[in-house]
C-alpha cells in the first residue's frame, strides 16, 4: 500500500506577516493537523470544511505571534487541543506585548496550550514525528512525515536562508547545529515547508544554503 495516496496537505500564507499555515491530513482517518495558524481564522476554517477533515491537534513550530494569532479562534471552532514546546512558553505568554510590538494594537487573551511537544513525539497523523530544533527560538520544533518525505520547518530553514537569531531566545549555534544534525540527515528530496516563503527541499540547502552547508 502506497501511504502517500492517503496524505493530503495544503499550505498557504497567512496573517499580517504571511506566515505559512499547513494542515497536513489523512484521507483515511480523516483526522488532520493545524501547524502555524498565524491569522485568518475564517479562511482556515473554510479549506478545512472543503478538505472533510476533523482537526485533532493544533501544533506551532514556534511562539512567535505571527505564528499563533488565529489559534484560539482554530481551537475554538473545532474543539483541538493546543500544542506547542515547553521552551517557548515564556514567548508565548508575551502574546500581548508582541502584538503591540507587531502589529501596533492588543489581542484577546491566548489561551494556554493545552499539551507540551517533546522531541521525537508521535504526531498520531499521517505518521508525523515532532523534532526539537532549536535556535529560532529556544523550542522550535519542526515536523518531518517521513513516508512522506514532508518537513515543516518553520522558521529554522528557508530557502537558501535561515531563521534569525538576533531576536530574544535565539542562538546560531543552535541553530546551525540543529539545521546540521537533525534536518540535513533526513532525505535528500524531502520537501520543505518554511515558516514564510516559497518551499524547498533538503538536498537543495545541503548545496545552495550559504549559512549551513553540509
Amino acid at each position: 500500500m502506497n501511504p502517500n495516496k492517503h496524505l493530503v496537505r495544503q499550505s498557504f500564507p497567512v496573517g499580517p506577516l504571511q506566515c505559512n499555515c499547513t494542515i497536513v491530513g489523512d484521507t483515511l482517518t480523516k483526522k488532520a493537523l493545524v501547524i502555524d495558524p498565524g491569522g485568518d481564522h475564517e479562511y482556515i476554517l473554510q479549506v478545512l470544511a472543503k478538505m472533510d477533515l476533523q482537526v485533532v491537534a493544533i501544533i506551532h513550530t514556534h511562539a512567535h505571534l505571527d505564528h499563533f494569532l488565529a489559534s484560539a479562534e482554530i481551537k475554538k471552532a473545532t474543539g483541538a487541543p493546543l500544542y506547542l514546546h515547553e521552551g517557548d512558553k515564556p514567548l508565548w505568554d508575551m502574546a500581548e506585548l508582541q502584538a503591540m510590538s507587531f502589529l501596533g494594537h492588543s489581542i484577546p487573551k491566548m489561551p494556554d496550550p493545552d499539551f507540551y511537544l517533546k522531541d521525537d513525539q508521535a504526531l498520531h497523523v499521517a505518521g508525523g514525528v515532532a523534532l526539537h530544533t532549536p535556535g529560532h527560538t529556544p523550542g522550535s520544533m519542526s515536523f518531518w512525515f517521513e513516508d512522506h518525505k514532508l518537513l515543516i520547518a518553520g522558521d529554522t530553514l528557508f530557502r537558501q536562508s535561515i531563521g534569525r537569531t538576533d531576536l530574544p531566545g535565539g542562538s546560531y549555534e543552535q541553530i546551525e547545529k540543529s539545521i546540521r544534525e537533525r534536518l540535513y540527515t533526513l532525505h535528500d528530496d524531502a520537501v520543505v515547508i518554511t515558516g514564510h516563503g516559497e518551499e524547498t527541499t533538503i538536498g537543495f540547502e545541503k548545496q545552495a544554503n550559504m549559512f549551513v552547508r553540509a
